[in-house]
């Protein structure tokens, strides 16, 4: 008998389209956080830099002097709470209601694009609107 077989390997995380698709993704996502920071007011390329962007999404969302809370993002439990924060305060300085804070937690993937590229405008942090003193 001859037990010698060619072993290919099936795997989801080796196939080629597999990794294409992460890769459309990655740069999807990169392209909604961009427009969703111009939206904001601050430089897209701000989207790209790691840890630096939720730095930002700290600071625009919860106001300012709030962006050293991203680190509660390293806590295991704490950061599922802060994110869920951090989503319907998203919301909220958009002018979206609590239904879309919920779509923005539960389906990122649909909603922020709604977010980035429809009419939404950012009011300022928490809703608040932020008038300039000129």
């Amino acid at each position: 008998m001859d037990y010698s077989q060619t072993y290919y390997s099936n795997s989801l995380f080796e196939s080629t389209g597999f990794l294409i698709f992460l890769f459309v993704y990655a740069i999807f996502s990169i392209i909604v956080l961009w427009k969703v920071f111009v939206k904001s007011g601050i430089p897209g390329w701000w989207s790209i830099i790691p840890f630096a962007n939720w730095y930002k999404m700290f600071e625009l969302y919860w106001a300012k002097g709030k962006g050293f809370m991203f680190i509660l993002l390293f806590i295991p439990i704490a950061n599922i709470i802060i994110s869920i924060m951090l989503y319907s305060k998203m919301a909220k300085s958009f002018g979206k209601g609590g239904g879309f804070a919920v779509g923005l937690i539960l389906l990122n993937i649909v909603f922020m694009p709604i977010l980035a590229f429809g009419d939404a405008s950012y009011i300022g942090p928490d809703g608040i609107p932020i008038y300039n003193k000129e």
